[in-house]
């Protein structure tokens, strides 16, 4: 379920950095449009820290490596 959210929300944010990049040619620079997306970028950039770090402290993602002991 966590692992879900993650990429749904890993898959939100590249939406939104390519909509923002059309904003961005669309408008010539001059709307809020691409401004706004960025806000809805670095929100979904906080919550996808917030359940990585929630899935790491509940144990259900794991920090295992192949050369760890």
């Amino acid at each position: 379920m966590l692992k879900s959210l993650i990429a749904i929300v890993i898959i939100l944010i590249f939406i939104s950095l390519f909509s923002s990049l059309f904003f961005l040619f669309k408008d010539q620079g001059q709307g809020k449009r691409s401004v706004y997306s960025l806000g809805f970028r670095v929100t979904m950039a906080a919550l996808l820290l917030i359940l990585v770090s929630y899935g790491l402290y509940t144990g259900e993602l794991g920090n295992n490596v192949p050369w760890g002991s």
